[in-house]
């Protein structure tokens, strides 16, 4: 069987072209179709050409199909595309504003609650001789930080995610205020300049590295269980240097936590980048702890090396 290609119209695979195509040229050398009907051609063709003559003296060639190839993407990588909820830009940017513009709210409030604690002396006498206030604010912010972690459609509703983050931020403050008042006033503030500008060196860098630190999430999660597993076993052990060693690697691990979260939330390249723009609460969440947690190890080197 012989057969000439000529390229004069475009033929879309995508919309199955190709099949009629496939049928034409089976009907042009005389084969019948799969389903066993007859291949009769229609009026409007003219009479068919024998195998002694293929090539018509009148220069039109009837056998003659076109294949168009071009570099356009696929209909399923299109919907592939279409599906991914950060495409666009200007929605990745908007949910970065979102992320930065509520971390920012709350880390004012929760400086502001610890400077009450640490100026207000009468209030520092207070939780000295009240330690049951310590211990009343924990069950509230476990049950809050259990909501926004596991709810996840309750923390996508407006507003009653922001009323969870509010009560989440303020009762993180109180919490923080009260252990502010075993350390000296200048400790705090101290481990407070540093964790700033920890926080935004180690911002810059996740921004910048073209180093992937999404891949290190379950590394991560088991060097914090095992610094969980540590910090229990220094209630019973009291030794200067496992202290000391306990803060640094505390340290270390949510610096590292720190520069995941920012690259999760920024997306782009990241190997592990897969929140939703109505995350925005979940994504600040993570920040706000690993700053937090962050603050309190830097506030334990401080204090122990002094």
């Amino acid at each position: 069987m012989k057969m000439d290609l000529e390229v004069s119209e475009a033929v879309d695979f995508s919309s199955g072209d190709y099949l009629y195509l496939v049928r034409k040229a089976a009907g042009d050398e005389g084969t019948q179709p799969k389903s066993g009907r007859p291949n009769t051609p229609s009026p409007s063709s003219g009479p068919r050409k024998t195998q002694e003559n293929p090539h018509p003296k009148s220069g039109e060639q009837s056998g003659i199909y076109v294949v168009q190839i071009s570099d356009e993407s696929t209909p399923a990588e299109s919907t592939t595309d279409l599906t991914n909820p950060f495409s666009s830009t200007s929605v990745r940017r908007a949910f970065i504003r979102k992320v930065f513009l509520l971390l920012s709210l709350q880390l004012i409030a929760t400086g502001a609650i610890v400077s009450i604690f640490i100026f207000w002396k009468p209030l520092r006498d207070w939780v000295h001789t009240n330690a049951w206030f310590i211990h009343a604010l924990f069950p509230a912010f476990i049950v809050i930080l259990f909501v926004l972690a596991c709810c996840g459609d309750l923390r996508r509703q407006v507003p009653a995610n922001y009323i969870l983050l509010g009560m989440f931020t303020i009762l993180q403050g109180l919490l923080l205020g009260t252990i502010s008042v075993f350390y000296n006033a200048d400790e705090v503030f101290w481990a407070t300049g540093t964790t700033a500008l920890v926080t935004l060196a180690l911002t810059l860098f996740a921004l910048q590295t073209k180093w992937d630190f999404t891949l290190l999430n379950g590394m991560l999660f088991v060097m914090l269980f095992v610094l969980i597993l540590y910090g229990i076993l220094l209630l019973f052990i009291r030794t200067y240097y496992l202290h000391l060693l306990y803060a640094g690697l505390g340290t270390v691990i949510f610096s590292l936590y720190l520069v995941m979260d920012v690259q999760l939330m920024v997306g782009g390249r990241h190997h592990h980048s897969d929140l939703d723009p109505e995350e925005y609460v979940f994504a600040a969440l993570n920040i706000y702890l690993d700053i937090i947690n962050l603050f309190l190890f830097i506030l334990q080197l401080f204090q122990l090396t002094r």
